[in-house]
């Protein structure tokens, strides 16, 4: 007794004038300059009594302590529970009353240890005795945190409903008493950067409509709101989106949310975002300043030049950009673009958006291939694992349009309607029997659509994740064909990230935008490198240089920075609605995006708009504006930066053949060519350039499809078309004579062309 009188009597009430002050937050560019001061985050206006609402007191009596108002501000049932949990090394909890939880919001610190415990338990026990009720709800209103940087009832009235709280009707008390449960899961807007799988807009959006309901319920039963009342309340009042200071415009904004999400995400300091919000933190980021810059000029630019949204409000308006930009070798994010202007445009776009990869997705498929193989389609599913064949970048797959999509097995593809997958092409380009290499080179879906079924989606789901992608939300349904092209939806921070991984020779590190963080002086928080083998370095470097090809000679052609080695994949979505470039040299890793969407988070319909015509185009390809924003900004960034290299892949895996190639036979059968269709595609041109060939490329007597042939246009029902003019000599004896057509010719000359008369070709007719 003697011990708890003393305790009582050294104990002080608290003070909401010492809880009202903030310190600011300071975030520092890679280079240790400063990139912003965010001023004190906390925002609070300390309001009387007679300003609360009265609905205001009645929501959060009814939702937290229907018998505030004649209790001794106590729950002894609680505190014993805390209490036991803490001294046997469980869970803590909070404070069970409003009396409580006043007390333990008003405490600067929130860390939760037993003498705390205690301590508490005497500061609530003086309050209960010497403040009367009226004041207790008015403090604890006033410094109680309701997320989004608001403390205090009024400020909470401002951020979400742009009034005063003495104009908030009974609905919005109702909502803002539902924050109080924790901001983090019951604010609309959400907090990914927090909680990415949890606290979403339209779960988190769902839990407060069904707690605001609740308290409205409860204070009608608690007879603190008349029916008829509540009966004016059926539509959820949705608050305002959230508002940036004006210091955090253009790439500020998100810059500064990136890291922040960053460091709440993997402080082992229990830093929450409402003590984060009191400031006195030094936050310096991986974010630098030149990058960050060329890479916004660089969108910029073709806002300026190409989007004319009153020009063209039909095709030009809503568009959108993210980008980001890694470092293979660490996992740093040196740029992200997030969009046009924090404080317009609240979604950082560098994040997910919902907008699909498409044939970004393909390396994936290529990769799973050389790792696990193609099943052998005689064996049952679950026992073929070691009778796979590892998959060369050289194998021959069909990439006809429209092609019937098989299982491994060879049975024909059906979804739970029965119905057939017959894939098709970007433009419906056909382009018969060629190789791995090729289809990567022009971007043929149907190719990898069958090589995914034959290796397995869930492997290609496996390396996806190995690379660095998540698996989470934004990660499609693995069970369908169209899993392989792309229908997936990750940010362009890990699309960046996980080409890095290819850049690294299959060494993983995800990308992280804080290195350090400081707290009044001290470190708080460092960052920890971790690394881990995705996969062989043989099978990223084949990857790579698969990847280069396409920028050599493919649909990546814009991309060139000449004198640089660069490897990378174009990617377009159906119906035109999002576009991607992912790319990189060995120094730096870097996506960008582009789709249509329109900028209203209130409106419930909104979804990504056709790009039919945007910009002036015809159509949008990963290789027209995301290509041309990539090359801008990466010959800036890499400008005085040592000229690297690719390692030269090693031979991997075995020749083998999908989608209805047939392997050589020792007399081969005329076989017919489909005409390409002159229908718009992602590549530049509607058939390969007459290039020298690559180095890494091979050509024998059994290959008809090497760089070096000449091309032809089929005519024949049996036979090929008329030769193409041989660019260079060939590389190999001549191969048997095709059989006779009804075509032009039954050869292509000394090569091999478009139009082929059989499988192979043969000497001229």
């Amino acid at each position: 007794m003697g011990v708890a009188g003393i305790a009582y009597a050294m104990v002080g009430k608290p003070s909401v004038k010492d809880t009202a002050t903030a310190q600011n937050n300071v975030y520092f560019w890679d280079d240790g300059t400063q990139m912003v001061a965010t001023g004190g985050e906390v925002n609070r206006q300390i309001i009387g009594f007679e300003q609360i609402p009265e609905a205001m007191r009645n929501a959060v009596i009814s939702a937290e302590n229907k018998s505030f108002e004649h209790d001794k501000g106590i729950d002894p049932m609680g505190i014993a529970r805390a209490l036991f949990n803490m001294a046997s090394g469980g869970q803590t909890q909070g404070g069970s009353t409003i009396t409580q939880q006043y007390v333990k919001n008003s405490r600067l610190s929130q860390e939760q240890t037993l003498s705390r415990k205690f301590e508490e338990l005497f500061i609530t026990l003086k309050v209960a005795n010497e403040m009367e009720k009226n004041d207790i709800i008015r403090d604890y209103l006033n410094i109680s945190y309701y997320g989004r940087g608001a403390s205090g009832l009024q400020a909470a009235a401002r951020t979400y409903y742009g009034k005063d709280a003495k104009e908030l009707n009974p609905s919005e008390c109702a909502f803002l008493a539902t924050l109080l449960k924790g901001a983090t899961y019951y604010d609309p807007a959400g907090a990914p950067e927090v909680d990415a799988k949890q606290a979403t807009r339209a779960k988190n959006t769902d839990r407060a409509e069904r707690r605001w309901k609740w308290i409205l319920d409860e204070e009608v039963k608690d007879k603190r709101l008349s029916q008829a009342e509540r009966d004016k309340y059926t539509k959820f009042p949705m608050p305002d989106l959230p508002k940036k200071d004006a210091q955090l415009g253009g790439q500020t904004g998100y810059l500064v949310d990136l890291a922040k999400s960053y460091f709440l995400n993997n402080n082992d300091q229990g830093v929450t975002a409402e003590k984060l919000a009191q400031g006195g933190y030094e936050i310096h980021t991986t974010f630098n300043k030149k990058k960050v810059n060329e890479l916004d000029a660089a969108v910029q630019k073709v806002y300026d030049n190409k989007i004319k949204p009153k020009q063209r409000p039909e095709t030009d308006t809503h568009v959108q950009f993210g980008g980001a930009s890694v470092d293979p070798e660490t996992g740093a994010i040196a740029a992200i673009y997030g969009g046009e202007d924090a404080t317009k445009h609240y979604t950082n776009n560098a994040d997910p958006t919902g907008a699909q990869v498409g044939s970004t997705f393909k390396p994936f498929v290529l990769a799973a291939a050389m790792q696990y193989g193609k099943r052998d389609p005689s064996l049952p599913e679950n026992q073929d694992e070691l009778q796979r064949k590892k998959v060369s970048p050289l194998s021959i797959y069909n990439a006809d349009d429209r092609l019937k999509i098989k299982k491994y097995d060879g049975q024909i593809w059906t979804d739970e309607n029965g119905k057939e997958w017959l894939q098709a092409n970007d433009g419906h380009e056909s382009r018969g029997n060629i190789t791995l290499r090729e289809a990567m080179q022009w971007s043929a879906n149907s190719s990898y659509v069958q090589l995914g079924m034959d290796v397995g989606t869930d492997k290609v789901k496996d390396v996806a994740i190995a690379a660095g992608l998540k698996d989470d939300t934004n990660m499609a349904d693995s069970h369908v064909p169209s899993f392989s092209i792309g229908t997936s939806s990750p940010s362009a921070i890990r699309m960046a990230g996980a080409y890095a991984t290819f850049a690294a020779s299959g060494k993983q590190r995800d990308p992280f935008s804080v290195t350090k963080v400081m707290y009044k002086g001290e470190p708080i928080y460092q960052h920890k490198e971790t690394r881990k083998q995705a996969f062989a370095p043989e099978i990223a470097d084949n990857v790579t240089d698969v990847l280069k090809n396409v920028v050599d000679k493919g649909t990546g052609t814009p991309a060139q920075l000449p004198g640089r080695d660069v490897a990378g994949k174009t990617g377009t979505t159906d119906d035109n609605k999002s576009a991607w470039f992912v790319g990189y040299t060995p120094q730096l890793s870097t996506a960008i995006s582009m789709y249509r969407l329109d900028d209203d988070e209130k409106n419930k319909n909104r979804k990504f708009e056709k790009m039919y015509g945007t910009g002036g185009e015809k159509t949008i390809h990963g290789a027209s504006f995301p290509a041309q924003i990539w090359h801008d900004y990466m010959a800036e960034a890499m400008k005085g930066k040592k000229v690297m290299t690719f390692p030269k892949p090693v031979p991997i895996g075995d020749t083998v053949y999908g989608g209805g190639a047939q392997s050589p036979q020792p007399t081969p059968t005329a076989v017919e060519s489909p005409s390409p269709s002159p229908s718009a595609s992602e590549s530049p041109s509607t058939s390969p350039s007459p290039s020298a060939p690559d180095p890494s490329d091979t050509c024998s007597a059994w290959d008809r499809n090497c760089q070096n042939n000449g091309g032809g246009t089929s005519t024949g029902a049996d036979g090929g078309g008329d030769g193409g003019p041989t660019t260079s000599p060939p590389t190999s004896p001549s191969p048997p004579s095709g059989g006779n057509g009804n075509g032009n010719g039954n050869g292509n000359g000394n090569g091999n062309g478009n139009g082929n008369t059989g499988i192979f070709g043969g000497p001229a007719g």
